[in-house]
């Protein structure tokens, strides 16, 4: 049983005539009769009262005809819907991000998204920069905001800068260096550090070595963390300083004191991060609201 079937079934049951749903169908009479024939056929019931003038239908014809509407409506509903996700106007999106270094890039993102593609439901999730690349590999995650990796970490994948943000040290109020308005790298370089786990961030502590590589110094990380609130917890607890983003500020809580790096150092790159191939039109109107996100 095709749905053709059931489109000539109900053009039949509808118009009481084979003729006039034969015009209604745009095709000539004895085909029409043979298809429901073949129908009752593969059913194994009568469907119409053969004979009778108008075409009546049978009590278990009255039945079908009831469900035979409603696949039809359910095939028509699946057609336009698989038509709005494949136009990006209907659908679902995961999104990866980092929360400490989108907590301002992102909610802008996802309010022009949402300005532009309404049916689309986005479901954010909070991942480690490995996590992200991997979700993206694996199609899980459609696009992610996330910090600048090195190209090697970038196969299969495309990364767009956004937005730079400036270095900062962040540090419990009783630390020496909080009553400095700038912090000098060289002061840094004898103190107790915390930091993203290696595993799961190893960009985090490649960068750190970077910024005292001029020294020819190593970075002494005395603790690590897998995410930004006990990273903040361990600052607040007079446990280290931490080598940060500014965006940091907007998550801080008043018992930190973040300052500037002196010289600056280069700025931190965050930027969205997606698939070279097999995007979806979804996929492509948030990297578009995201890259007009950058400019506000």
């Amino acid at each position: 049983m095709e749905l053709r079937h059931l489109r000539y079934f109900v053009a039949v049951a509808e118009e009481q005539n084979v003729s006039r749903a034969a015009v209604r169908l745009h095709i000539s009479q004895p085909p029409l009769s043979r298809q429901i024939r073949d129908l009752e056929d593969e059913l194994g019931i009568a469907l119409f009262e053969h004979g009778s003038k108008p075409a009546r239908l049978t009590e278990a014809g009255r039945v079908f005809l009831t469900e035979a509407r409603a696949l039809l409506q359910r095939a028509e509903e699946a057609v336009q819907m698989a038509k709005a996700v494949a136009g990006g106007e209907r659908g679902e999106i995961h999104v990866g991000y980092a929360p400490s270094l989108t907590v301002e890039l992102l909610p802008r993102a996802l309010r022009r998204f949402r300005e532009s593609c309404p049916g689309v439901r986005v479901r954010l999730h909070d991942l480690s920069t490995e996590e992200m690349l991997r979700g993206l590999r694996d199609g899980k995650l459609q696009a992610a905001v996330l910090v600048q990796v090195p190209p090697k970490a970038l196969a299969g994948l495309v990364f767009e800068e956004l937005h730079r943000h400036l270095v900062c040290v962040a540090m419990p109020p009783t630390h020496p260096l909080a009553r400095a308005r700038r912090v000098g790298l060289e002061q840094l370089v004898n103190e107790r550090l915390v930091a993203f786990t290696q595993a799961d961030y190893p960009e985090h502590q490649a960068w750190i070595a970077g910024l005292f590589a001029p020294l020819k110094r190593t970075p002494q990380i005395v603790e690590e963390h897998d995410s930004i609130t006990s990273l903040i917890a361990a600052v607040e607890s007079g446990r280290g300083v931490a080598v940060i983003a500014q965006p940091l500020k907007g998550l801080a809580s008043p018992r930190l004191k973040i300052r500037p790096l002196q010289p600056p150092p280069p700025p931190l790159a965050v930027g969205i991060a997606y698939r070279k191939r097999f995007r979806s039109k979804t996929t492509d109107n948030f990297i578009e609201a995201a890259r007009r996100s950058k400019t506000n």
